[in-house]
C-alpha cells in the first residue's frame, strides 16, 4: 500500500458491476472473491484479476435487503463511483458497511439547522457549521456553537430530500426526523451534493426499517398519537384528550402491541417509536 494508506476490512463476498460507464449491463454475474477496504480505496479481487475503486470517486452508497436467491445473496450495498455502479455483498457485512461509511464521512463539515422543527412546530434557529462523526449506528454532529446532536439511525422516522437556497446558494438538503428526549424533532443537514448523497444513503436505512405500514386507528388512538407527537407528557394525555386514565392505558396497550409505542419506565410512561411518529405526522397533515 502507498504511504498513509492502511487496511480497514479484509473479507470475502460476492460482487457484480451493474452499470459501466453510464450504461446498464445485461450480462451481469455475481462473482465470488475478496473484498479489501483501505482508507483510500476499495479493491474487489477474483482469481481472474482485481478492480480498484478510489474512495474519492464514490458519490453514493445505499443498502438493500432484497434477496437474490440465484446468487445466494441476502443483502448488498450499491456503490456508485462516477458513471459506474457496483453491488457488493460482504460476509462481514455490518463491519464492512460501517467502515466504508466512516471512511467516507468522518470529520466531514456540513451545515446544520437543529432543531429545525420540534414537536411539529417550526423553530427560529439558523444554519451553523458542524462536524460529523459516525459511531456505529449513530451520527454525531458537533455544531460550532457548542451543541452536540446524537442522531440514532434506528430512531429515524422520515427523511425528505430537496433543494433549497441556503446562505445565498442553491444546495441539497436533508430533513431528518428523529427524537430528542422523547420529543419529535427535525434536524436539517446540507452540504456538497456528494456528502448529502452519502448521508442520505445512511439515514434512509433507518427510515426503511421504521416505515409506517397502513394501520387502522380509531379516532381516540389517533388523538393520543398526535398529542404524544406534539410533546404532551404521557401523564397529561388523559386530561389533554379528555379521556379516562383507564381508557388511555388501553390505548397505550394496543399501540404497544402494534409497535407504535414503547414503554419507557412505568406503565403509564411511553414514547413514540419511529413508526408511530410517521403515523402521527401523516395524521396531523390530514387534519
Amino acid at each position: 500500500m502507498s504511504d498513509g494508506e492502511h487496511a480497514l476490512v479484509d473479507t470475502k463476498g460476492k460482487f457484480v458491476q451493474v452499470v459501466s460507464d453510464g450504461r446498464k449491463r445485461n450480462d451481469i454475474e455475481w462473482l465470488p472473491g475478496r473484498i479489501l477496504l483501505s482508507n483510500k480505496r476499495l479493491v474487489l479481487a477474483t482469481n481472474d484479476g482485481k478492480r480498484t475503486i478510489p474512495l474519492s470517486k464514490v458519490s453514493s452508497v445505499t443498502a438493500s435487503q432484497m434477496n437474490q436467491p440465484l446468487a445466494q445473496v441476502d443483502s448488498y450495498i450499491k456503490v456508485q463511483a462516477g458513471r459506474n455502479v457496483t453491488l457488493i455483498s460482504a460476509k462481514k457485512a455490518d463491519e464492512f458497511q460501517e467502515k466504508l461509511y466512516s471512511t467516507l464521512l468522518d470529520q466531514t463539515v456540513v451545515l446544520i439547522n437543529h432543531p429545525a422543527v420540534k414537536g411539529g412546530v417550526v423553530q427560529d434557529g439558523g444554519w451553523e457549521k458542524g462536524r460529523l462523526k459516525l459511531d456505529g449506528d449513530c451520527i454525531n454532529l458537533a455544531i460550532a456553537s457548542g451543541t452536540f446532536v446524537e442522531l440514532d439511525i434506528d430512531d429515524v422516522g422520515t427523511v425528505e430530500s430537496k433543494e433549497k437556497t441556503i446562505r445565498g446558494d442553491e444546495r441539497p438538503l436533508l430533513e431528518v426526523e428523529h427524537t430528542i428526549e422523547g420529543t419529535s424533532v427535525e434536524t436539517h443537514i446540507s452540504g456538497t451534493p456528494r456528502h448529502v448523497s452519502l448521508i442520505e444513503g445512511l439515514v434512509r436505512q433507518g427510515e426503511q426499517r421504521n416505515i409506517a405500514d397502513d394501520v387502522d386507528l380509531t379516532d381516540k388512538e389517533t388523538q393520543v398519537l398526535m398529542a404524544l407527537y406534539s410533546g404532551i407528557s404521557p401523564f397529561k394525555i388523559p386530561d389533554f384528550v379528555d379521556m379516562e386514565i383507564e381508557e388511555v392505558e388501553d390505548v397505550y396497550d394496543r399501540l404497544m402491541e402494534a409497535d407504535i409505542l414503547e414503554p419507557v419506565r412505568t406503565r403509564r410512561e411511553v414514547q413514540l417509536e419511529a413508526r408511530g411518529r410517521s403515523i402521527a405526522s401523516d395524521a396531523m397533515a390530514d387534519q
